[in-house]
């Protein structure tokens, strides 16, 4: 099957600033894909560029179906309540009003949405409101640019449910957020921006591969550190410690006297691995 979205080396300047530089990336259809990195780094532009909502200074984007979108502040009239500007939507788009009105229930917004205008919504109802107004149509494609922003761990919660049930239902998600816990858990594969370039991109378990640390437990943690002088202590009875080759990490200590109840390669939490390869830029 073809990509969901194919971008080649997209450009956006604003004046002598360079805001995405050549950005080139694919999203496989069907997945749900986090699109990462430090505060402008474009993601945002490069996610209004996809929507049609930036024009790009250069490069091309191709995406394979309808479209929904979640870019920044989404805008809506402040004096009509939630379920009307969600009903004005439809109407526009061509969709079910009776459908938009399911979509409030699915976002937690049915209650509030018609009792209170737009004007006195809360961030995270402002937030699920975009989310309905993404939904509606039902779109192969959805642009979501911090879709949780303004929500409790609740909501939170609701939201990457609603992005599996997308995905389990042949939906493409482009998803940026600065939850990097929440992209762990949700996407199958992240793209990661800084300075405008992708200086990252792969399924997670790519991304997440070991840190290059072995973590060992030892019987006698102050003779492994000073075995080791590049170790680092745990906790009472486990070091880390940068190896090339584990089994000589293992050889060091038991020539020196130190126990070795286990060894095992460290894995990387996205936190992590976001910070090295972001910090290096």
């Amino acid at each position: 099957m073809p990509d969901a979205i194919v971008v080649e080396d997209l450009t956006k300047r604003f004046g002598s600033f360079v805001a995405v530089d050549r950005v080139s990336f694919a999203v496989p259809r069907g997945e749900v894909v986090g699109f990462l990195g430090p505060n402008g780094a474009g993601k945002t532009t490069t996610l209004g560029m996809l929507a049609g909502l930036v024009p790009p200074d250069g490069g091309r984007a191709r995406i394979d179906g309808s479209v929904g979108a979640l870019v920044e502040e989404p805008a809506f009239y402040s004096a009509l309540s939630g379920r009307a500007n969600l009903d004005a939507l439809a109407t526009l788009a061509g969709a079910d009003r009776a459908g938009a009105r399911e979509l409030l229930a699915r976002v937690g917004l049915d209650e509030a949405a018609g009792a209170k205008r737009y004007r006195g919504y809360s961030q995270g109802m402002r937030r699920r409101l975009g989310l309905a107004a993404a939904l509606l149509g039902d779109p192969d494609v959805l642009l979501l640019d911090e879709p949780t922003n303004g929500l409790d761990p609740a909501g939170q919660l609701e939201v990457r449910g609603m992005l599996h049930d997308l995905a389990a239902r042949g939906k493409t998600v482009l998803v940026s957020s600065h939850l990097l816990h929440e992209v762990q858990e949700t996407c199958s594969r992240a793209i990661v921006l800084s300075r405008g370039k992708v200086i990252a991109q792969g399924t997670m378990a790519e991304l997440l591969r070991g840190t290059g640390r072995v973590v060992v437990e030892v019987d006698d943690v102050a003779r492994a550190l000073a075995t080791l002088p590049d170790a680092e202590r745990l906790d009472d009875a486990r070091v880390s410690v940068r190896a090339d080759d584990p089994a000589a990490v293992n050889r060091a200590l038991v020539l020196a006297g130190v126990g070795v109840r286990g060894l095992a390669r460290e894995g990387a939490a996205l936190e992590a691995r976001f910070l090295e390869m972001t910090e290096a830029r």
